[in-house]
């Protein structure tokens, strides 16, 4: 429809949200958008010059024929009638525009009736693929009938046989032809062939049948594996989104520790819409030569779009996907200072706390990272020079039309190149490391959702372990199941299962096939700690080590009452002479002064007891101990507003302040220093004081607990508290510690050992009672296990 002025209109614009990489959405004319005369005229002219061509060549084969009888001539000559031909249906073409540029109801006739009935019908009748096939077959039997009628026109025959002669004629042009190939041969060849075998690798490929992985094997993650399945519905489903004027979601990102099911979540994906899976390796496009990489990402798509039009879909998983690097950290971010999704903030930011960040303005956002980014971050590696933007390119270019003749025949005849199938590719990515990547590639458009897959609660942990126990033969109870699940507070999938497989083997080891409590607390043991050192302690040592867990345990059972003893030991490992474990009884997500004042009082409870216990000397166990203590001060006074001051020391550092790290540069920044390391150094020596206060208190009960630790070696938690509480534990009867006599003896013990320790002499008093009284039912399981283990805790240095 036309205005008064005969100015074409336009309809509105379709409804519905487009992909944000597909732009605005174009008007629909009515009327086909007129012309250029030389896009009209321009093969009419190239027809006529054709024309002329041929009346020279006659010509020039007859010099005495008249000009008039060479045109004459080539109205009835066959090359002549081919031209005529060719030029009349450019002229049906041209009338067929021209009057689509001004009737409106011939143009929609054409667009929406004949063409578009002949395309919706094509996609009722056949799949993408099979239309994608047929479409190609049918332009090699139009280039063939083409380059036929023109082979015959000028070898004066029928197309058909003209066909035949080809390899007649090239067989005669060979000599020539061969020369060319040979020397483009070994001009390009030899990089072409580098190139190719150098791009080769990397990308495996499984079909639908070759994956067994269901969503029912991805134990612990629920609230990821809920959302991940509505991109599944959208693949298997698209109109149930695009019909309601959405897009379907094309790509996922999923970010969080090792181990934590990121690979299996993949391929439940591709298990349950029985698409065909390609997993992308890490090192695919880290190469040797630049350029290698870029024909890694065309081929990888290309073979993606094909899997697409041919199954319906597909999923490509890039493992490790921080390999692909980024372009610089102060290049990353606009306003928001941190890519979507996620807050995985730098150093100085990483507080473990509330989104900080959130309650700046945005360029104070912006002006914050990029300083951390300044002094923590840096120019980021990965594959390789133009892998990456390939990959940027490749992943927001798939709305683009494709084809040599769909691009350019079809521009070139005037008309509007289609547009592509839709392809249905589903693009995952996983990374441990999410800040390293480019925040272009995580745009919407390329990637729309993104998800942290992090340590399991103890709802998932529970789930997991089922799950993998479902697997063997064993006789663990649901109680102490739920109990293995709170002791492992961040255990992942990958060390759950792992745990299960290394009780197994400690069952078998034994001569069973059933996997018991002891077998999985072993390999829990095993696992975290390590194997221990067979060696033994002469008396005394043993006794002071005995004596400096005793005050590490006492002192954390008395103040830290957020977490649990997991377990107690003096049997030396690979890098501690003993240690006591503690584990948090639930899930917890923050962390208080008091709590973090709990832990300065157990680290400090090493020293303060080695100088109570033995007249004012300590060891150098103790080093490792001072170190936490002093850490954690240093962040509650200069980082986390638990001191005396309320600005942050760290952050003020970087600006000029000073660091705590490195020579001063100034007397102000000394003094700062001086200052932040006095207020320290006054927090802990009050803490030791108290810490100091508690032992004494509690002289007894460390006294009880080193007798127990020397008897037995190792004590479950809570065994520990039996002792301390003077009651009957699971494994050991803490009865008898509650009995005066028997503490005077081991006070009678502590001062012979002090003297042994004082004159670098043997101990002569036996340990007192060797044989305590321990509940028998339990000693036999207890000698089984021994070690239980930790989730975090206290070493001996």
């Amino acid at each position: 429809m036309t205005d008064g002025r005969g100015a074409d209109t336009t309809v509105e614009p379709l409804e519905g949200l487009r992909p944000p990489d597909e732009g605005p959405q174009q008007r629909e004319r009515i009327t086909r958008k007129k012309l250029p005369l030389w896009d009209r005229i321009k093969f009419l002219l190239l027809f006529a010059v054709a024309w002329l061509c041929l009346v020279w060549a006659a010509m020039a084969d007859n010099p005495i024929l008249p000009f008039q009888d060479a045109l004459r001539n080539q109205l009835t000559d066959g090359k002549g009638i081919t031209l005529m031909v060719l030029a009349g249906v450019e002229v049906l073409r041209q009338l067929h525009y021209l009057i689509s540029e001004h009737a409106s109801w011939y143009h929609r006739l054409w667009t929406h009736g004949i063409f578009g009935g002949v395309e919706r019908t094509s996609h009722r009748v056949f799949s993408d693929w099979t239309r994608f096939r047929l479409i190609r077959i049918f332009k090699w039997l139009v280039f063939i009938a083409v380059v036929a009628l023109i082979l015959g026109s000028v070898l004066d025959t029928s197309p058909a046989l003209a066909l035949f002669q080809v390899p007649a004629l090239l067989w005669s042009a060979a000599p020539m032809f061969l020369q060319v190939i040979f020397i483009l041969f070994i001009a390009v060849g030899q990089f072409a062939a580098i190139f190719w075998f150098l791009s080769r690798g990397g990308v495996d490929v499984y079909y639908p049948d070759d994956v067994k992985t269901r969503f029912a094997d991805v134990w612990g993650q629920d609230h990821v594996l809920e959302r991940v399945r509505e991109n599944i519905v959208y693949l298997e489903r698209p109109e149930a989104i695009e019909a309601k004027g959405g897009y379907v979601p094309g790509g996922i990102l999923l970010w969080g520790p090792p181990g934590t099911g990121k690979t299996l979540m993949a391929e439940a994906v591709a298990g349950e819409t029985g698409k065909p899976y390609v997993f992308v390796d890490p090192g695919a496009f880290i190469n040797m030569f630049f350029g290698v990489g870029v024909l890694k990402v065309k081929g990888l798509f290309r073979k993606l779009r094909k899997l697409a039009l041919r199954y319906g879909g597909v999923i490509v998983f890039f493992d490790e996907a921080d390999s692909l690097g980024n372009r610089g950290a102060l290049a990353q971010g606009g306003q928001g200072g941190f890519p979507r999704g996620m807050t995985p903030a730098p150093a100085p930011f990483d507080n473990h706390g509330c989104n900080g960040m959130s309650y700046l303005s945005q360029g104070s956002q912006l002006d914050l990272t990029r300083s951390a980014m300044m002094y923590g971050g840096g120019m980021g590696g990965g594959g390789g020079m133009g892998t990456l933007e390939a990959l940027l390119t490749e992943l927001s270019g798939l709305k683009k039309p494709r084809g040599f003749i769909n691009r350019h025949v079809r521009r070139a005849l005037g008309m509007r190149p289609k547009p592509p199938p839709k392809y249905r590719i589903l693009v995952m990515m996983a990374t441990n490391l999410p800040e390293a990547l480019d925040e272009a590639l995580l745009r919407p458009g390329r990637i729309d959702r993104i998800y942290k897959v992090g340590y399991p609660s103890k709802a998932g942990r529970v789930r997991t372990y089922e799950g993998y126990l479902e697997k063997v033969k064993h006789e663990l109870t649901p109680e102490q199941v739920d109990k293995l699940a709170t002791i492992t507070p961040y255990a992942t999938g990958a060390t759950i299962k792992d745990m299960v497989n290394e009780a197994l083997i400690t069952a078998i080891r034994n001569g069973r096939d059933t996997i018991g409590w002891g077998d999985i607390i072993k390999a829990k043991q095993l696992k975290e700690l390590g194997p221990a050192e067979n060696v033994e302690y002469i008396e005394r040592e043993r006794h002071a080590v005995a004596v400096h867990e005793a005050c590490h345990a006492v002192v954390a059972y008395r103040s830290r009452h957020h977490m649990e003893i997991d377990i107690a030991t003096i049997e030396k490992g690979s890098g501690y002479l003993g240690m006591v474990a503690s584990i948090p009884p639930e899930d917890q997500f923050t962390t208080w002064r008091s709590h973090y004042e709990a832990d300065i009082y157990v680290s400090l409870a090493s020293l303060a007891g080695e100088r109570m216990f033995f007249d004012g000397d300590s060891s150098s166990g103790v080093s490792g101990d001072l170190e936490s203590a002093t850490a954690v001060a240093t962040n509650m006074e200069g980082v986390w507003g638990m001191g005396s001051t309320v600005s942050s020391y760290a952050y003020s550092s970087r600006l000029g302040t000073g660091t705590p790290s490195g020579p001063p540069k100034g007397s102000e920044e000394l003094s700062a220093r001086r200052a932040l390391a006095d207020r320290i150094e006054d927090n802990l020596g009050e803490m030791l004081e108290r810490t100091a206060a508690i032992l004494k208190e509690n002289r007894r009960e460390v006294l009880a607990l080193a007798h127990a630790l020397e008897t037995h070696k190792t004590l479950a938690g809570e065994d520990v508290i039996a002792v301390l509480e003077g009651r009957p534990g699971p494994l050991v009867d803490g009865t008898v510690y509650a009995d005066e006599t028997f503490i005077s003896q081991l006070e009678g013990y502590h001062r012979a050992a002090q003297r042994a320790h004082r004159e670098h002499a043997g101990l002569s008093t036996p340990l007192p009672g060797s044989s305590p009284p321990v509940l028998v039912a339990a000693a036999t399981e207890f000698d089984k296990w021994r070690r239980p283990s930790n989730g975090s805790g206290e070493t001996d240095g």
